[in-house]
Formats: C-alpha cells, structure tokens, sequence
C-alpha cells in the first residue's frame, strides 16, 4: 500500500523492531482526506499460507516466505475494520489485494499505523532496501530485495 517507507527499528514492538522474526521494513500507512480505506497487496507472487485481518503471510514458490502485518496490536480489534479478500491457500500475484483496512480507523483507536514488511527467516544482511527510508512508495512498488 502506499506510505512512507521507514527503518523496522522504528517500529514499537520488538519482534519487529529487533528483527526477531526476520529483517524487513515498514510501511507508515498513508491515510488522508477522502481517503477511509487503504488496500493491503500482495508484496511477493505465492501462495497465502496464514491470512488474519490484522496480518498475512506469502510464501514464494521458492519457498521464502513475507510476513505484512497491519499495523501494530491491531490483534486487539478482533477483526473490526478489516476486511480480507483472500483465503488460505490461494494464489496471489504481486500486487493482488489481500486485506482492505482503515489506517485511520486504527489510529483513532490509538494503535500504530505502521505496517511490518518482514522476510520471515532471513539471516542477517539478506536484504537490500529498494528506497530511501523516508521516501512515499506506492502500492504494489518493490520495498527490498532478498538475495
């Protein structure tokens, strides 16, 4: 989705901030007037292999997989304010929609609006950052590379 791109060490949660489950990045989910809703992608072409309101996972055919997480805590919303358009097992392409939510609603409720972008299981330096951290990407534009 479109945001600005930021340092994961900027998140406030240690799993990801601390790379626990994985190095990555994350999304300041861009919200605006007129703007209610924002439509979460598919960051990799694969195979839905855990869908959540709150977060999803894409496994690649070559077996690596990318963790999106919509903001943080939002676990606690139980659902409200997301809407999932994708099933466990499904294929996605990249930029395929998965989970449309509202950034504001999310930060109204007093949760952060960043969003986790995380190679799941990657070692150390296995990614290149595409943009400047600080910089507005857009949706469906490539956030790192896992070499």
């Amino acid at each position: 989705m479109a945001g600005i791109l930021t340092a994961l060490d900027d998140v406030p949660d240690p799993v990801f901030a601390e790379a626990m489950v994985g190095p990555g990045v994350a999304v300041l989910a861009e919200d605006g007037p007129g703007l209610s809703s924002v439509t979460a992608v598919a960051p990799v072409s694969g195979t839905l292999v855990t869908v959540h309101p709150h977060a999803f996972v894409v496994l690649t055919a070559g077996g690596r997989a990318v963790l999106v997480h919509l903001g943080i805590d939002t676990v606690r919303l139980k659902g409200e304010g997301f809407t999932v358009h994708a099933e466990v097992g499904t294929h996605r392409a990249v930029g395929d929609p998965v989970v449309t939510w509202s950034p504001r609603a999310v930060a109204e409720s007093g949760l952060s609006t960043l969003v986790p972008v995380v190679a799941l299981d990657a070692g150390p330096g296995a990614l290149h950052v595409e943009g400047a951290i600080g910089s507005r990407v857009g949706a469906g534009q490539s956030l790192f590379v896992w070499s």
